[in-house]
């Protein structure tokens, strides 16, 4: 079971019972005079128990019916079924590991495809890898029937190729993006005043300025927008303060145009996405996006001296 109803129960009687005591305590800070001592031990151990069992199927049909996908009116009886058989060999180390091999398998053969499915193709209730290969890929194992591969090398296998899908998938996606900016920046390259880097970075000077230049590890102040290609505002420090970086800790188009301006300089730059998120998502910024900023070099910081 996925978690644990007995110290869930536990738990909702402990926070009953000092719910009940909190509240007798306020009343008794008004008339001290009339506490009255209750002792706890007013039922038998025996109904004690049996009070407690009830107590252990509190929210139980709900959970199984929401959290485990079973029919409590069709299915409750093989339920019960298989409750009584762990009840009777609760200590059985082959029924201890038995019930186990049942938890695990709901897991690995249910769970898990599922999510390897949704990750692949972004998608619920999909079907994408062969269940049947995958089941048996797992039970050759358990069973030490002769491999193809090791464990660590199926692994490697999965992971390269989870990324290939992952990429597979961006470019499905996102790939619209990277030709919209490719457009875009030869289109821009044409124009007036705009000058390119072999990177492929674009910048146009608004105001050049007469002040020292950035190095890679200085601490710079500068206000910013920055907008989509579209014209879409994703970020700007209009109406806040200056931001404040390191060089080297931003992304590749911000660096490389920082290192060549000089401090009271006003640049837009224009970044390709290789030099931006790449095929990162972050805020209204989808993958392969490239992306048009409005720099504003206020300064140089210089920090103290360790």
């Amino acid at each position: 079971m996925k978690i644990n109803i007995i110290l869930a129960i536990v738990l909702s009687i402990a926070v009953g019972a000092n719910s009940m005591a909190a509240t007798k305590k306020k009343k008794a800070n008004k008339k001290i005079a009339e506490v009255t001592v209750v002792k706890p031990d007013t039922i038998s151990v025996d109904k004690f128990s049996y009070a407690m069992g009830i107590a252990q199927t509190k929210g139980l049909k709900t959970f199984l019916q929401m959290n485990v996908g079973i029919d409590t009116i069709k299915y409750m009886p093989d339920f019960v079924r298989g409750m009584k058989d762990m009840a009777s060999k609760l200590n059985d180390p082959q029924m201890k590991a038995y019930a186990m091999g049942l938890q695990i398998a709901q897991q690995v053969f249910g769970d898990f495809p599922q999510r390897i499915n949704q990750q692949i193709t972004g998608k619920l209730d999909t079907t994408f890898i062969n269940i049947p290969e995958y089941q048996k890929g797992f039970m050759d194992v358990l069973n030490n029937e002769a491999l193809p591969y090791s464990i660590d090398s199926a692994a490697n296998i999965c992971t390269k190729q989870m990324e290939f899908y992952a990429n597979e998938r961006l470019e499905r996606d996102y790939g619209q993006n990277r030709k919209d900016g490719e457009d875009f920046l030869a289109q821009n390259a044409k124009l007036k005043d705009i000058v390119t880097t072999p990177s492929g970075l674009q910048y146009k000077i608004i105001k050049q300025g007469t002040g020292p230049i950035p190095q890679k590890d200085s601490q710079v102040k500068v206000n910013y927008k920055g907008t989509l290609i579209d014209g879409t505002i994703f970020d700007t420090t209009e109406g806040k303060s200056p931001f404040q970086t390191n060089v080297a800790h931003v992304i590749k188009g911000w660096t490389e145009a920082l290192t060549m301006m000089p401090v009271g300089s006003k640049w837009e730059i224009y970044v390709p996405q290789e030099l931006a998120y790449g095929n990162r998502e972050t805020g209204k910024i989808k993958p392969f996006s490239c992306l048009i900023f409005e720099i504003e070099l206020l300064e140089i910081v210089e920090l103290p001296k360790k």
